[in-house]
């Protein structure tokens, strides 16, 4: 009876507005990793690589909106008992659960023909990612590491993607440094969860039974550390032999930025990794001031 009356008022509420809500434009910076194959590609100011990956980004975007669109609706139980959770557009009954498939579908299908549209390479890594989101959901998430092991795999799909957009190999290094980093990110938010929802947290999510805080921070860590070593070791053995040997300059932002994320993380009982970098300046001008740096030595040095 409960949900019957989530799915009328829905119904009554539903607007653009509940549909875009449905896809996490917040979520969207997450894709931002199949710009990486752009900058690092050296092909920047190249309007049609520029074109290329841009359009790669959006497939992506459409393609994560559908993957949450159709999971909320997964999770729609699940969701009506989260404090934060249930103001979701299907939890809440804004969408029905019906119109959000058909939704999820509608995004899926534009995503894809986006990739394809782009090449095939990319292509085939949209199909990539949306498997691996089908595998996650059903199996990988309620699996204590290899969760966040899989979100990390989503990641550096992206990259390949934005790799394979412009026609440029990527850098083994880079897809190392990659993977570190959203494995440190994945960490960071399953903390957040397990900090945030105490006692009650495994209702919410299953696996969070296996994970403690002191645990998590230990693996936050160690992928802290092992991400700025990749980095530096990247930026030495890659550009060593050339005058990119400037490269070296961009570790202490990403140092900086990795570090600022983990206090951020700490601090007050932390916030929601998701959403850090859209509400605090300084990463912003880490962020920025990274991607300055990097520019500035691949391209006029």
């Amino acid at each position: 009876m409960v949900e019957t009356a989530f799915v009328d008022a829905g119904r009554k509420r539903a607007s653009a507005g509940s549909y875009l809500r449905l896809a996490r434009p917040k979520q969207w910076t997450k894709n931002g990793f199949v710009l990486a194959g752009l900058v690092f590609s050296g092909e920047a100011f190249m309007p049609s690589s520029v074109a290329s990956a841009m359009l790669a980004f959006a497939a992506f975007c459409a393609l994560s909106g559908a993957v949450y669109a159709f999971n909320d609706v997964l999770d729609v139980e699940e969701d009506r008992k989260h404090p934060r959770k249930r103001l979701r557009p299907v939890a809440s009954g804004e969408v029905s659960p019906r119109s959000a498939v058909v939704f999820a579908a509608a995004l899926a299908a534009a995503g894809l023909t986006a990739c394809f549209y782009v090449g095939v390479g990319v292509g085939i890594s949209g199909v990539a990612y949306l498997l691996l989101q089908a595998l996650y959901t059903r199996v990988l998430k309620h699996l204590a590491i290899l969760d966040v092991m899989s979100i990390s795999a989503g990641f550096v799909i992206r990259a390949l993607a934005g790799a394979q957009a412009v026609g440029s190999p990527i850098s083994p290094w880079l897809l190392v440094c990659t993977g570190l980093l959203t494995l440190f990110l994945g960490f960071t938010k399953r903390r957040y969860e397990l900090a945030s929802l105490g006692d009650g947290a495994a209702v919410h999510r299953r696996n969070l039974k296996d994970y403690s805080v002191p645990l998590l921070d230990e693996m936050m860590n160690i992928m802290l550390a092992a991400t700025i070593i990749a980095y530096s070791l990247y930026t030495f053995f890659v550009y060593a032999n050339g005058e990119q040997i400037f490269m070296m300059a961009s570790i202490p932002f990403v140092v900086y930025g990795v570090l600022r994320y983990m206090l951020l993380v700490h601090r007050d009982g932390g916030g929601n990794p998701d959403t850090l970098l859209l509400r605090d300046r300084p990463l912003q001008i880490t962020l920025l001031l990274w991607l300055v740096v990097v520019m500035f030595v691949l391209y006029f040095l």
